[in-house]
């Protein structure tokens, strides 16, 4: 790939190519089209339309600010598409349950893709499928910008690595990302405890009569229970085995993408710069946050927007560059900080596991840090279910406030979505 120098101004009308057709790429595309009905954008992405890893993201009331304020048409698109879940609940051994307040909203990435994919459509952005960037594709060759959007693995930032001062490092715990039929409400951890040691999921809706569902252990309980020498089909047998009433024997889907889930172990990537040239990373390409903390389509969606105002707000494209990589960077430190903080956690998690569900549920959201002594007495108050409705009450009339500010009109009653 040619990565030229950076002279011409932002202010003319830019050939744009943007590689990898996920939410960052989509989203970029959208939002400097936005921006600017004369740049020429291209997205290339190697798979077919519709396919996706994975199954649903999360996300909160902050990103529907960002969304709306941007591209009110996907936001609204996005909303609709997606399903709301109250509380996380935390379950150790089927047995003793604990609660902590909050709420947030998922959507299935397959939905998420095909609203991106349609509002980039209608924008007039080139959407190229099935197209492989193995060598000099003649539309980058001739780009004057090129975003990188391929993912943790991306090849692209690997061409390049020792430019961006790449890095990449892979964590302890085993997962495998699944999906099941059993439609939960709030976001879920469930606990088991086997003969080989703890292992655990997190679960939450991603679209209607389906919730995500990611299955995490220690490499020694993994080994012990014999994962390591299972097919794929087998390993999701013992899986709804271990947890049959966590899911009330519900069955957990392997299929994705057409394969089955495979297990694997969370790709944290960080970058000492996020361009090199007319070469820019986005989302996981440049930055990944492990999945206990839910914030990656969130964090790529920003990078998206961020990056897309950047090229509006200067007038050469090598200040636009370094602004958005300056501030990106900057905003990201504390998060991935936490994230890494979170995922450390969850690696030695058994520590904390022989505590009663509620005061592990509060070591659990205290992973990033000390509380102030009246978060304890909080915790207390949220597992008595009176507070808990009224908490949820409270939330609610938030939901509605934050809605009718964004200019969002639900059709619906803001509790039920």
């Amino acid at each position: 790939m040619k990565v030229t120098a950076i002279q011409r101004s932002v202010e003319m009308v830019m050939r744009i190519v943007c590689i990898g057709g996920g939410p960052a790429g989509l989203y970029f595309a959208i939002s400097a089209k936005l921006r600017d009905a004369g740049h020429d954008i291209t997205v290339i992405e190697r798979d077919p339309p519709g396919a996706t890893y994975g199954w649903g993201v999360v996300y909160w009331d902050d990103l529907l600010d960002i969304l709306f304020r941007n591209d009110p048409d996907s936001a609204r698109a996005l909303r609709a598409e997606s399903v709301l879940w109250q509380d996380q609940r935390i379950i150790l051994r089927s047995e003793q349950t604990a609660y902590l307040s909050g709420y947030g909203f998922s959507v299935g990435r397959a939905a998420l893709l095909d609203i991106l994919g349609e509002r980039a459509t209608e924008l007039g952005i080139d959407l190229r499928y099935r197209c492989e960037v193995n060598g000099d594709i003649p539309e980058i060759a001739e780009a004057d910008l090129v975003v990188a959007c391929d993912g943790a693995n991306s090849r692209t930032r690997q061409r390049h690595g020792e430019q961006f001062g790449a890095r990449v490092d892979i964590g302890g715990n085993p997962y495998i990302w699944l999906g099941t039929d059993k439609v939960f409400d709030s976001f879920t951890f469930a606990f088991e405890q086997t003969s080989a040691g703890w292992i655990w999921f997190h679960a939450y809706p991603s679209t209607a009569g389906i919730s995500t569902c990611i299955v995490e252990c220690t490499q020694q309980t993994w080994q012990g229970l014999g994962f390591d020498a299972m097919s794929s089909e087998d390993s999701v047998g013992l899986l709804e085995k271990i947890f049959e009433r966590a899911i009330d024997g519900h069955a957990l889907i392997s299929q994705s993408r057409g394969e089955r889930a495979r297990w694997q172990r969370f790709t944290q990537v960080t970058n000492k710069t996020w361009y090199h040239g007319n070469l820019v990373l986005a989302g996981d390409a440049a930055h990944t946050t492990h999945f206990t903390l839910g914030s990656g389509t969130r964090l790529a969606m920003i990078d998206a927007v961020m990056l897309a105002q950047s090229l509006y707000d200067h007038d050469e494209l090598a200040a636009a560059l370094a602004s958005f990589d300056r501030r990106g960077r900057a905003a990201l430190r504390p998060i991935q900080a936490g994230a890494r903080t979170s995922m450390a956690w969850f690696e030695r998690a058994d520590r904390y596991l022989d505590r009663d569900a509620v005061a592990f549920a509060y070591a659990m959201a205290g992973r990033q840090g000390a509380q102030p002594p009246w978060r304890y007495q909080m915790h207390l108050a949220t597992q008595i279910p009176a507070v808990r409705a009224a908490l949820r009450g409270a939330n609610s009339a938030r939901r509605w406030y934050l809605a009718r500010r964004r200019g969002e009109a639900p059709a619906l009653p803001v509790g039920s979505r």
